[in-house]
């Protein structure tokens, strides 16, 4: 009988965040994939987690993906987990589950953390439609990324790192309309989580107005 691989998403800040299912695949499985063993060793032993981890990111899942599928056809459970949030969402995670489905084998998604959601929720802006871009190319192809992105009629959620996000919010603002109205969410589920909502001029005077850290949610009105 083949094995299951799980999906299993980490905290995004708040470790308390992490749910009691999570904690016990985690801890059934015969092993952990994970971005990095650093961070992830820091996690399971505080949930008092002792499995072997084994390194799969975006520069080495084209490698073992292959061996992966060996090890669930011959019954052994895994589980993936990222550095944060849930495997597959703006990290590595696809291949996985492309290669497990066309190998017709089993594997699940444990609900549990990502940013984009409380962020969206959050934002006071329309999310009964809603597009989610991750985050944008880092140079070629960005403005075309962002004129693409204008012409959808729906509330677009993006990721942006903080040495960034200043540029990022002055091409909202040329290709979205200076009327836009924009919410940056930052360290959502951390001590210092902080939300900021308002037209997009507002957003951006906030953003210069103080050196933001932390992985950010932008949420854009486009509706």
């Amino acid at each position: 009988m083949s094995g299951i691989l799980y999906f299993v998403p980490t905290p995004v800040g708040n470790l308390e965040d992490m749910t009691f299912r999570a904690v016990r695949i985690l801890k059934e499985v015969d092993y952990i994939l994970c971005e990095d063993t650093r961070t992830s060793g820091v996690l399971l032993k505080h949930f008092e987690i002792s499995k072997p981890l084994k390194s799969y990111h975006l520069h080495n899942e084209h490698f073992i993906t292959e061996k992966i599928i060996l090890d669930l056809i011959e019954g052994q459970n895994i589980a993936l987990i990222t550095d944060a949030g849930t495997p597959g969402i703006s990290d590595p995670g696809y291949l996985l589950a492309k290669a497990i489905s066309d190998e017709k084998l089993e594997m699940q998604c444990l609900p549990g953390a990502t940013a984009f959601v409380p962020a969206l929720v959050i934002s006071g802006l329309p999310n009964n439609e809603f597009f989610f871009a991750g985050f944008l190319p880092p140079k070629k192809g960005r403005q075309t990324k962002l004129k693409q992105l204008a012409s959808e009629k729906k509330t677009i959620v993006l990721y942006e790192s903080p040495h960034k996000i200043n540029t990022c919010l002055e091409q909202i603002k040329e290709f979205f309309g200076e009327e836009t109205k924009v919410s940056l969410s930052r360290e959502i589920s951390k001590k210092f989580e902080e939300t900021k909502r308002g037209t997009i001029q507002e957003v951006i005077d906030f953003s210069k107005s103080k050196t933001l850290k932390g992985e950010i949610v932008l949420v854009v009105n486009n509706v």
